[in-house]
């Protein structure tokens, strides 16, 4: 699903103009993405959790060259879907 069709989607079932449903989900990603940059944590009761996981720099290998390549530590966003979630996927 993309951006617009999940737009689409709230504007149908809640009965909004296409508009005010782009506002909300627009706020609702922005507000993530805020939280999430300032360290934070974000629970979504049924769905899942999203944080950032912070990784150490290493030493690497090119798989091509096979020389050596230093990586930098990084911080990446991390999502742990819930038991719910994984049970639906899951057929149960």
């Amino acid at each position: 699903m993309t951006k617009s069709e999940l737009i689409d989607k709230f504007s149908r079932d809640a009965d909004i103009s296409r508009q005010r449903a782009a506002l909300l989900v627009d706020a609702f990603f922005e507000s993530l993405t805020e939280s999430l940059g300032d360290g934070g944590r974000v629970e979504l009761r049924t769905f899942g959790n999203f944080s950032v996981r912070d990784y150490e720099p290493y030493v690497g290998r090119n798989p091509k060259s096979g020389d050596s390549v230093y990586v930098p530590a990084k911080r990446l966003p991390y999502f742990k879907p819930s038991s719910q979630l994984r049970d639906k996927l899951a057929g149960k």
